[in-house]
């Protein structure tokens, strides 16, 4: 990080100036009631991802020579897109290895980008080794996505931006992988106002630079599984992880389903599409992950390329985790009329039943059954009456 200097941000904010999107500070919301919290929405960016900053100036301060050699890059997605676009606005070409489980929607953005596409095994890392590989058998220019002090110095101009549109923020919360967005906007902040805390959030399942820093070291996961998949990532990167350390003033992390709670309240209280990796930094606000009561808080929404498939699925788990569908398995006596009174209890307690499945195996005996029933509710504690009010009727919930 000694390389970087606080005049390369400065000097990336004035090339991106008429490149990239800068999208307004949302806020304050109703996503948190203990603070005031406001958005910093880059899923409105164009490709959707802050990456773009980072990935354009990178690409816009190649020699003729680089440039002439053509860029490769690695990426779970959004860094994909935004070499793709910052290649084909000058005039290069770009070739990008993805992981072949990356969503659908990302590999086709890319495409559509004029990017040509190397699709590989794994996740993220070895995507990562497939391009060195590339990089040194064919020559090309490899654009790293948070590893390289200009890739930083880019995404480092939200920090800029944040701190000239509301100044007296006192924290800022953003989401960390490989750590180049964190690495820019702690930089960014902590040199001119070191009074503002920078926190950093990790998906649970994905913890590499949570863990590199309780460590003092950084250090490789065996494997990373995270509906975040824009921060899915083994290893944080050498410059990314000392940026961290000297930086950052916290990192905690946050469940899958605290993330899909997150993406669910941003859609419906701000009308705001976020992927999983965009939506950490608001989980971890959402359920107090991070000492910020009574604080002016930006949380940075860092990408909303998710694919729709996974939506579905996301918006349900949200739904499930904030108590608004409710799963509940009863033991019954197998008899006339049992059905009629428990539907007749959730009816009285304001339950709204979605679907009903009866069934005579697996019970505990001859004369048993199990009733399974989804219910549309209003929070968890209308799921905790609802429950009460079976039980006070001598129902048994499996």
């Amino acid at each position: 990080m000694e390389e970087l200097k606080i005049s390369e941000v400065y000097r990336a904010q004035q090339v991106l100036k008429n490149v990239a999107r800068h999208p307004r500070i949302i806020g304050p919301t109703n996503l948190v009631n203990n603070a005031q919290v406001y958005l910093k929405p880059e899923n409105l960016q164009y490709t959707g991802s802050f990456k773009l900053r980072g990935a354009y100036y990178k690409i816009s301060q190649l020699s003729p020579e680089e440039k002439a050699k053509g860029v490769i890059a690695c990426s779970a997605g959004n860094h994909a897109q935004g070499v793709a676009l910052g290649a084909a606005r000058n005039g290069i070409k770009a070739l990008i290895c993805l992981p072949a489980g990356a969503p659908l929607s990302k590999i086709e953005a890319t495409k559509a980008l004029g990017a040509e596409v190397c699709l590989v095994d794994g996740v993220y890392d070895d995507a990562y080794n497939k391009a060195i590989e590339l990089r040194d058998k064919e020559g090309y220019t490899f654009v790293h996505p948070f590893d390289d002090p200009l890739v930083i110095a880019g995404q480092g101009t939200i920090g800029l931006e944040i701190l000239e549109e509301m100044p007296d923020v006192e924290a800022i919360i953003v989401p960390i992988g490989g750590g180049g967005l964190i690495a820019g906007v702690a930089f960014t902040v902590k040199t001119l106002r070191p009074d503002i805390k920078v926190y950093g959030v990790q998906a649970a399942g994905a913890p590499s630079m949570a863990d590199s820093v309780a460590k003092g070291e950084r250090i490789r996961l065996d494997n990373v599984s995270t509906i975040a998949d824009g921060i899915a990532v083994k290893e944080p990167g050498t410059l990314t992880y000392e940026a961290c350390r000297l930086y950052v003033d916290e990192i905690v992390t946050v469940t899958e389903d605290e993330i899909a709670a997150a993406i669910l309240s941003l859609i419906e209280k701000q009308k705001l599409v976020s992927e999983g990796a965009g939506a950490v930094s608001v989980a971890a606000a959402m359920f107090h992950k991070l000492p910020i009561e009574g604080k002016k808080v930006v949380c940075l929404v860092s990408g909303g390329n998710i694919d729709v498939s996974i939506l579905n699925r996301v918006i349900t788990r949200g739904l499930t985790k904030s108590g608004r569908i409710c799963n509940i398995t009863l033991d019954l006596n197998d008899k006339p009329g049992q059905l009629s009174a428990v539907c007749d209890i959730i009816g009285r307690q304001g339950g709204n039943i979605l679907s009903v499945t009866h069934g005579r195996t697996n019970t505990k005996g001859i004369n048993s059954c199990e009733l399974h029933v989804e219910l549309e509710t209003r929070n968890n504690e209308h799921v905790r009456q609802i429950h009460d009010a079976l039980e006070q009727a001598g129902y048994q919930i499996l």
